[in-house]
């Protein structure tokens, strides 16, 4: 293969890595025939996807083919863009949006703080947050309370779960935006978010959305969402590499959002005596160069996603979460999800000393988070896992984490507003 191929990541040889997913036949170890496709399914019991999800090899060769390419010639600027385009293209038809609402950024937490300085935040303003949402947004808003006299209204959860009806009491005339985390990294809470943007709009404000514990994992539109800006990194449930993340702006804003700074990659036209037309899209936030190699891993990582359905790991993955939620339950566990919630995250607390609770994991070859000083373990299966391998972690947890029985509890311990802050998005 010469080298001019390689930087396309050949095309065809990118298309066999993500249909080799569907060409597997489908078993009760493998149900959507992707098994093979991860080396990591080989090596031990990896229940961590909602930490850092691990990449199929179509991503691996991806990564592998842009590294080459950097050692022995390296792909012109006008291709790596192009490649950038084209990938944003990947991402709208993923999220049901138009090419020109895709932005990329380097991190979520990138989006959120661009939508804040937006709003132009000023004195007796407020923003509404829940207590399942991620630690950025404590640190954020608290700072803005600090320096610009804002409001944050935090959000109680009631039995792990919070409705547009536990918001509304919050929202006035001062809202300027609501926040939100589309499935939580605590404990995989999944946000219905139509009412939550009906109440937003309904009172002048946006709606914001941290998508990376949803987008690749569900199917999402969010044009039905009423979604007014989201972000996601991609090293989740995306299945790609860390250091780029897309962003969404509906339309309608995006003469609203203005970049906090400028570059060369702004331009899409020189005009004469120094002048230049900047996109008007947001490609707009694009201002320097990007991490173009996890963007051509995010192309790759997006095309087997294409290949295997968004709607079919979902389904795989929300009946895998449910059938731990059940076990959890039935052996004494108390569980800090929401029965019947419909992501692949579970959590539930830790009784015993979580040194003793990790190193059990650990001789058992097992892979979870251990969160909240280790009262807690997240549990969060892929498309790659598989029903014996949740019976198998439910044994682990029965034989090693030796829970006294009690009957399920409703109200899981979630953070309050004066309690720690959330860990790290791990």
């Amino acid at each position: 293969m010469d080298l001019t191929r390689r930087q396309f990541f050949g095309a065809a040889g990118l298309a066999t890595g993500a249909a080799a997913a569907t060409r597997a036949a489908a078993s009760e170890d493998d149900p959507l025939g992707v098994r093979r496709d991860f080396p990591a399914a080989e090596r031990g019991l990896y229940l961590n996807s909602a930490y850092i999800t691990p990449s199929p090899n179509a991503v691996a060769e991806a990564a592998r083919a842009f590294a080459e390419a950097k050692a022995a010639r390296p792909i012109p600027l006008g291709e790596m863009l192009a490649k950038t385009d084209e990938v944003r293209r990947q991402f709208a038809r993923l999220i049901g949006a138009g090419e020109d609402e895709i932005g990329f950024l380097s991190a979520t937490s990138e989006g959120e703080n661009l939508i804040a300085r937006a709003l132009e935040l000023r004195a007796g303003d407020n923003v509404v947050i829940d207590e399942l949402h991620y630690m950025t947004e404590f640190v954020l808003y608290t700072r803005l309370e600090q320096t610009r006299g804002i409001e944050l209204r935090i959000v109680k959860a009631r039995d792990g779960a919070v409705t547009a009806a536990d918001f509304e009491p919050h929202v006035d005339g001062r809202t300027r935006l609501l926040s939100v985390a589309w499935v939580s990294h605590q404990n995989g809470f999944r946000h219905e978010l139509r009412p939550l943007a009906d109440l937003a709009h309904a009172h002048g404000a946006w709606l914001y959305t941290d998508a990376i514990q949803a987008v690749g994992m569900l199917p999402l539109d969010v044009k039905a969402a009423g979604v007014d800006a989201l972000a996601s990194g991609t090293y989740k449930w995306l299945l790609g590499g860390f250091g780029v993340a897309p962003c969404y702006l509906r339309a309608e804003l995006l003469e609203r959002v203005e970049p906090d700074r400028w570059g060369a990659l702004h331009v899409e036209k020189e005009l004469p005596g120094h002048r230049y037309q900047i996109f008007r899209g947001a490609k707009k936030f694009e201002y320097a160069t990007l991490a173009f190699g996890a963007v051509y891993q995010l192309g790759a990582a997006l095309a087997y996603l294409e290949q295997v359905g968004v709607g079919r790991v979902e389904s795989h993955t929300v009946a895998l979460a449910q059938q731990l939620w059940q076990g959890l339950v039935e052996r004494g566990f108390r569980v800090l999800t929401p029965a019947g919630n419909r992501s692949s995250i579970v959590s539930f607390e830790n009784r015993i000393d979580p040194q003793k609770a990790k190193k059990a994991m650990d001789e058992a070859g097992v892979q979870v988070s251990f969160r909240e000083n280790g009262s807690q373990v997240r549990v969060s299966p892929a498309l790659f896992n598989n029903a014996r391998e949740i019976r198998a972690f439910l044994e682990v947890c029965e034989r090693s984490l030796q829970p006294a029985f009690h009957p399920p509890l409703r109200s899981p311990r979630t953070r309050s507003a004066s309690g720690p802050a959330p860990s790290w998005r791990g």
